[in-house]
């Protein structure tokens, strides 16, 4: 469980955060959302130890943070970012994975069995002898995944983590968020400007210019708030704008099952009943 209260940050005497306070369970998958320049990216690097707090708790799996030192914070969370060559430490693909496993000492027999587990999930076993030049985009972003998820940690976070992708990797490393989520053993963070892929998550954080959460709920509760719609109405698909269309005309359809079959048709998402 990740509990963040009062948490205060600025720097350079601009302030990025006042008094935040939420909260995400354990096995929770949260999409994290807001204008360039909220502070998501801030905020995951407050998680991660990488910038000190001015004020505020934070508390990690019932530890606070401030007594964790940054070992401790590396085993508990992982990260995915924007770039995959960033994380890139081995020699090859293989080597990536167990770099991390080795400085905790494992012995060579569980290494490789974690090695093995992990590339199978991801369907990169073809890929643990190439080398980082030998990579796609998409595959580099892969590796990433599994050189993270081979540690186990409590918490992963993808920080924009298919920002360089196309469409066809952005889509698979999206059904490996999914996947992984499937299981509920992790705390998920995706940070990502993408509504669509955000409507999949358990809940959605928003967070403002003025360091403040903005909104924190399920999606089905924001698709029935009149300001998230207001604000976002532009970045649904077409089928979500299409039925909130048909819902404020309120359409008088003469054969009603041709209303109820295309508002089945058109709600894909099982979001509103």
């Amino acid at each position: 469980m990740i509990i963040v209260e009062n948490l205060c940050f600025g720097y350079n005497g601009q302030k990025v955060f006042h008094n935040l306070n939420f909260k995400i369970m354990d096995g929770q998958w949260i999409s994290l959302m807001g204008d360039n320049g909220s502070g998501k990216t801030t905020l995951v690097n407050i998680l991660v130890g990488l910038l000190p707090f001015l004020k505020g708790n934070i508390w990690l799996n019932d530890l606070q943070m401030n007594c964790l030192n940054n070992q401790s914070l590396r085993d508990m969370i992982g990260i995915i970012f924007q770039n995959p060559d960033y994380q890139f430490v081995g020699f090859d693909v293989r080597s990536d994975m167990a770099f991390g496993l080795e400085n905790q000492r494992l012995s060579r027999t569980i290494i490789q069995q974690k090695i093995k587990k992990y590339a199978c999930m991801l369907n990169i076993e073809n890929l643990l002898d190439k080398k980082q030049q030998e990579l796609s985009g998409g595959q580099k972003q892969k590796v990433a995944i599994a050189s993270v998820l081979v540690m186990e940690p409590q918490i992963i976070i993808f920080d924009e983590s298919t920002a360089f992708l196309d469409p066809k990797s952005r889509q698979e490393i999206y059904q490996i968020i999914q996947q992984i989520h499937q299981h509920k053993k992790q705390i998920l963070i995706t940070i990502t400007h993408d509504l669509v892929f955000a409507l999949k998550s358990d809940e959605i954080m928003f967070l403002n210019k003025q360091g403040e959460l903005w909104k924190k709920d399920r999606p089905i509760n924001l698709l029935r708030d009149n300001d998230f719609l207001n604000k976002y109405f532009d970045n649904l698909p077409l089928n979500l704008k299409i039925y909130y269309q048909l819902e404020k005309e309120k359409l008088n359809f003469n054969n009603s099952k041709l209303y109820d079959d295309i508002r089945s048709l058109l709600w894909q998402y099982n979001l509103i009943m």
